[in-house]
């Protein structure tokens, strides 16, 4: 990272990240400084909605490098996620050579020229100035073995091709997991990690939040929706409302004009913030109880 590129500490990744309309406490900011400093990959873990895949693509736009993204899901293999071949040009070569009665030996066929690079290799042969972001979402939605897959590139900052042999980042690339904790992840993994915790934010730095996110949101009608929405995390739905769900609903109930929070609003836009049945009649519920104004 070049001299106009790093952060300075972990105060300058705050403004940063905060010219960016993110804003992070400084448990955050520490945080990801100190994986910028270290080289190490960092684990956020934090409820749904609370800012975490967001802070690696904000920490992407204040570096000024690209983002890589690996959206993990059940059944993730290393073909999606680390690289592959290109079959139907490997199929291609072997007809041309019967065709030319040309004998193809199969390393020609698994060379450089064949070669699909997928995220995390992307991300090792990167020949940017500046390493770019990798970030691996929601890796708790993939299966036990692909952590496996993980602990090299981790580790090292390598990938092997059993092929071709192994690639080695030229600067480590900056390295973001993010977990909602719907399983334990491997103390291997972990290990190679450091590890934050994003908590839901304060009411205060909500109501900041939300008037960084939806600027077009009148006032009085931000506050009351935080507050509102502070008070459904209390109760005991099923999936409580996050970040995101608070900024969609405030933007949703900033298209249909309102200026102050009420009860008729509350009610038409539900879906923003109840994401199931019984959720919805729990809201609509806390609607008829709150006392709005």
């Amino acid at each position: 990272m070049s001299a106009e590129g790093r952060m300075r500490d972990a105060a300058d990744v705050r403004r940063r990240l905060d010219d960016h309309d993110y804003l992070a406490d400084i448990g955050l900011s520490t945080a990801l400084y100190l994986s910028l400093e270290l080289g190490l990959p960092l684990l956020l873990e934090g409820e749904p909605g609370v800012g975490k895949t967001a802070a690696a693509k904000v920490l992407a736009q204040a570096l000024d490098v690209p983002l890589i993204r690996l959206q993990c899901y059940e059944g993730l293999t290393a073909a999606e996620a680390l690289y592959d071949w290109n079959h139907q040009r490997q199929l291609m070569a072997i007809r041309l050579s019967e065709a030319r009665h040309e004998k193809l030996a199969e390393a020609d066929l698994f060379s450089e020229e064949y070669l699909q690079e997928r995220p995390i290799l992307r991300c090792v042969r990167y020949a940017g100035p500046h390493p770019p972001v990798l970030l691996i979402d929601e890796i708790d939605r993939a299966d036990d073995q692909f952590e496996a897959l993980l602990l090299e590139f981790l580790g090292e900052s390598s990938v092997t091709v059993p092929e071709l042999g192994t690639f080695h980042a030229a600067s480590p690339p900056v390295v973001v997991l993010t977990s909602n904790r719907s399983r334990d992840l491997h103390d291997a993994l972990r290990r190679r990690c450091l590890y934050h915790w994003i908590d839901y934010p304060s009411p205060e730095r909500v109501v900041e939040i939300l008037r960084r996110t939806v600027p077009s949101a009148h006032v009085s009608l931000i506050a009351s929706a935080a507050r509102f929405v502070g008070h459904l995390r209390t109760l005991e739905v099923e999936k409580a409302p996050g970040i995101s769900e608070a900024i969609n609903w405030v933007a949703a109930l900033s298209v249909l004009g309102a200026t102050e929070l009420v009860r008729e609003d509350v009610l038409a836009t539900l879906g923003a913030l109840a994401k199931t049945p019984d959720d919805r009649d729990l809201v609509a519920a806390a609607v008829s109880d709150h006392a709005f104004g």
